[in-house]
């Protein structure tokens, strides 16, 4: 039940198959020789080194000289960027889950208060770019899709469908306080652009297979004409 996790590297430059190979063999093996790549991989060493010299220039690789032993030049060691969208992913989510725990455990309400800090999130995702003159609807989902939430809106009796989530390890654990964190979000973004957040807003959990079920408020606005 419930939505896909978010993908990990979302807006990172496209990579073939074989340079995403090399990727993840260095995001999993890391500090790495070209040589050992190679030999794991099945690829030619100048075939790796192509690729590991490519992340480099992505970005999405560092690459370091392995300290000298005795004649010889020494090797290239090659390890994951601290920009590398993956690795940064996985730090938030683990920050996430471990503050969502902490909640849990220390707050007299912590649904309350999960929600009370979702709000102040929200409030900063939208900077007054649609007021109650623009498509407030839109806005809030243009923000949940930059989010990772990748929602679908299926209209005002069946809500928009939360496709993927950005924290869906964290949500299964701590589902009190994460999933109302994210309803708090979108009670922030409403606020912020001047929409209503009275009855109807509601975000129900693990709704079906695929998905979690978010309600926006009545009236829904449109444009004006």
């Amino acid at each position: 039940m419930g939505p896909a996790p978010a993908p990990p590297a979302a807006g990172q430059v496209p990579l073939s198959g074989q340079r995403l190979r090399v990727l993840e063999y260095v995001r999993a093996h890391a500090p790495v020789r070209t040589s050992d790549a190679a030999a794991t991989l099945g690829l030619h060493s100048n075939t790796v080194r192509e690729h590991l010299d490519a992340l480099v220039d992505l970005g999405l690789v560092e690459r370091a000289t392995e300290p000298a032993v005795g004649r010889g030049r020494p090797a290239a060691l090659y390890r994951p960027s601290p920009a590398d969208p993956t690795l940064l992913a996985r730090d938030y989510a683990g920050l996430a889950t471990a503050l969502a725990g902490h909640l849990a455990r220390t707050s007299a309400d912590p649904e309350r208060d999960a929600r009370a800090a979702g709000v102040e999130w929200g409030r900063e995702l939208i900077e007054g770019s649609a007021r109650s003159d623009g498509d407030q609807r839109k806005a809030v989902l243009d923000a949940l899709t930059r989010l990772g939430f990748a929602p679908e809106d299926e209209g005002a009796e069946r809500g928009v469908a939360l496709r993927r989530c950005p924290l869906l390890d964290a949500a299964r654990r701590y589902p009190a306080v994460v999933c109302q964190v994210h309803l708090g979000i979108v009670e922030g973004l409403l606020q912020s652009i001047d929409a209503p957040t009275g009855p109807g807003l509601d975000l129900i959990p693990f709704a079906e297979p695929g998905a979690c079920r978010l309600f926006l408020p009545d009236p829904v606005v449109r444009p004006r004409d």
